[in-house]
């Protein structure tokens, strides 16, 4: 992958993070996380497995070998 495209993919999830904390937060507000628990689990597994995915992809665009160093660092 290019160094676009894993942004791209970061950008993506960094969204879904964002929205899925959202709405996480309008369950705890309504009180629904108690009467809705399975659902508001389901948002909570999304979430976790959404910030380690993005987690992974940063890593991996890190360590890409066509990523360019900045000239600040060379």
């Amino acid at each position: 992958m290019t160094q676009g495209e894993y942004q791209y993919v970061i950008d993506e999830l960094d969204r879904m993070i964002i929205d899925s904390r959202a709405l996480m937060e309008r369950f705890e507000a309504a009180g629904m996380e108690e009467k809705m628990a399975r659902d508001y689990q389901l948002l909570e597994d999304n979430l976790v497995r959404a910030l380690k995915e993005q987690r992974r992809y940063t890593l991996a665009m890190l360590e890409a070998e066509d990523v360019p160093m900045p000239a600040s660092m060379t």
